[in-house]
């Protein structure tokens, strides 16, 4: 299993609706005076570490069905939209209008 080094970490889980909420309160933190912008720097960091940690412990398999919409490759980072979506994850399924799947490489070092 790869674990990604600090160097690579990946920072796109803060665009997440957790991410978003740890920004919002590190900034009223920050405005108030109770915390500096470099110690809110290492707090996203150890953030990003911890999700990137936790999400290699998952051992569901989802599967989806849809219509293609859109996609794209840039960085190492595939982003599919698609739409009229059914996932599956385990025995459990749910539909969406649309979706929006960004697929980052796994690799440990530069590329």
């Amino acid at each position: 299993m790869v674990y990604p080094t600090a160097a690579t970490q990946y920072e796109l889980y803060r665009r997440s609706s957790l991410g978003n909420s740890l920004i919002e309160a590190l900034d009223v933190l920050h405005t108030n005076d109770l915390m500096s912008p470099q110690m809110a720097m290492k707090v996203l960091s150890q953030f990003d570490t911890c999700v990137a940690e936790s999400l290699q412990q998952v051992r569901s398999k989802a599967t989806m069905k849809g219509s293609k919409l859109t996609y794209g490759y840039c960085d190492d980072v595939w982003t599919f939209i698609a739409r009229d979506v059914t996932v599956r994850i385990d025995q459990e399924s749910f539909n969406a209008d649309k979706i929006k799947i960004v697929a980052c490489s796994a690799k440990s070092g530069p590329t």
